[in-house]
């Protein structure tokens, strides 16, 4: 069945559209670490901005969004979607940071950003591959790259408090 014919099917049966249908309640948030621990929010918030000072701001965003999808982070995934509209970047870009290799949408800076945000997200048995490390190293001169490699362990530190805590995005987004 095609699924154009599937989805009129479904929406045949149920009389109701998807913008008909209410959303889900999003899980109770566990604990606000801004309030509960207001000097490592503070320094989470010191470290992202060392982090970001001097990386060009579309690539700091492509690297939050790539490390908060891998990491299933609801909430960072949706502010930096959001924060990355801000700066100008299309719609088909951001949809395509899922399957960046598969696209012709990312500049050689932007694939090598997203290669080491990957890396340093699914860090595996023997660590960040030599190839993307020196790829990265050979576009991102010596200001930029610790701030790259900064960059992808901040966002991944974030994504494991929103994670942890429940954190989620505001229903009145979608």
């Amino acid at each position: 069945m095609e699924q154009g014919h599937w989805i009129d099917t479904v929406d045949h049966m149920t009389s109701t559209t998807s913008t008909d249908t209410p959303t889900v309640p999003a899980p109770a948030q566990r604990i606000n670490l801004m309030t509960a621990a207001t000097d490592v929010y503070e320094a989470m918030r010191a470290l992202n901005k060392a982090a970001a000072h001097g990386l060009d701001p579309v690539i700091g965003e492509l690297v939050k969004i790539r490390a908060s999808q891998l990491n299933n982070c609801a909430y960072c995934l949706d502010m930096h979607a959001r924060d990355a509209r801000g700066l100008g970047l299309s719609e088909q870009k951001l949809y395509g940071v899922g399957v960046w290799r598969e696209t012709p949408f990312f500049t050689a800076r932007e694939r090598a950003a997203l290669a080491l945000s990957e890396a340093v997200t699914l860090l595996g048995d023997h660590g960040v591959p030599d190839a993307v490390f020196d790829e990265a190293a050979r576009l991102f001169d010596e200001d930029e790259l610790p701030r790259l490699i900064a960059m992808c362990v901040t966002i991944n530190a974030w994504n494991r408090i929103g994670v942890t805590t429940r954190m989620s995005p505001a229903a009145s987004h979608a």
